[in-house]
């Protein structure tokens, strides 16, 4: 364990898509160093919570589900937005577009908006899911990667207007990574090949990756961090 066990003993903390793939990886990660987590997700999720973790069923498109959430917790120090979806190919549809960029960009802002008065009474911290695809364009995920570009804007903005209140805001922006939503290329050697040859440290990242630099941003050691995000893609963004 790269952390001191109890490190985030008394923390409260609240993982949206938090009930599987990177952000299950990310609850478990708090959990496991003390905080009391609540996973929120459309489902309960694969099974790879820890037992100990509260999932709660909620929307990031729907201010009524998100409201309902915030109002049900009991304090919050820590918030990670990794509520989000992808629809290759379709999202050249206006409508899929429009899906795509409600839920990783405006379901974002809603949750931290809602977060905002609850983690200025403790002074807490929000980190946000950005991805390879803020700084690349996708040629089959226009919206996923107009989304993502966002987010990283968003996470600038909220820094500052949140930075009075003691709250600091970052993002992680995750490489190619290990999870179910990749296994297709990643069992396709002509497609994962040019991924890992472009990945100076050769090989695919694991949502503990992702999940261990999230710790790192909610800890005291990122205290004057703010507004940055901070890629965990294995080199390949500087390849």
């Amino acid at each position: 364990m790269p952390y001191q066990a109890g490190l985030l003993d008394g923390k409260r903390a609240l993982v949206t898509g938090g009930a599987q793939g990177i952000g299950a990886a990310i609850a478990n990660e708090l959990s496991r160093l003390g905080a009391g987590v609540t996973a929120a997700d459309l489902t309960r999720g694969d099974g790879t919570l820890d037992e100990n973790i509260e999932v709660r069923i909620a929307d990031v498109v729907s201010d009524a589900s998100v409201q309902a959430l915030m109002a049900d917790l009991d304090g919050l120090d820590i918030v990670v937005n990794c509520a989000g979806i992808i629809r290759r190919g379709a999202e050249h549809e206006l409508a899929v577009f429009e899906q795509v960029v409600a839920v990783n960009l405006s379901g974002t802002m809603r949750v931290c908006s809602a977060a905002r008065d609850k983690l200025k009474a403790t002074r807490g911290c929000i980190v946000n899911l950005a991805s390879m695809l803020s700084f690349f364009g996708g040629p089959l995920v226009p919206g996923y990667a107009a989304s993502k570009g966002g987010v990283v804007q968003l996470t600038k903005s909220l820094a500052i207007a949140y930075a009075a209140d003691g709250i600091r805001v970052n993002a992680v922006a995750p490489g190619w990574i290990a999870t179910a939503l990749t296994q297709a290329l990643q069992d396709d050697p002509v497609r994962s090949g040019p991924i890992l040859a472009r990945t100076p440290l050769g090989r695919w990242g694991t949502p503990d990756d992702v999940a261990q630099v999230v710790v790192f941003l909610c800890t005291p050691a990122a205290a004057f961090v703010t507004g940055v995000t901070l890629p965990v893609d294995g080199g390949y963004l500087v390849a």
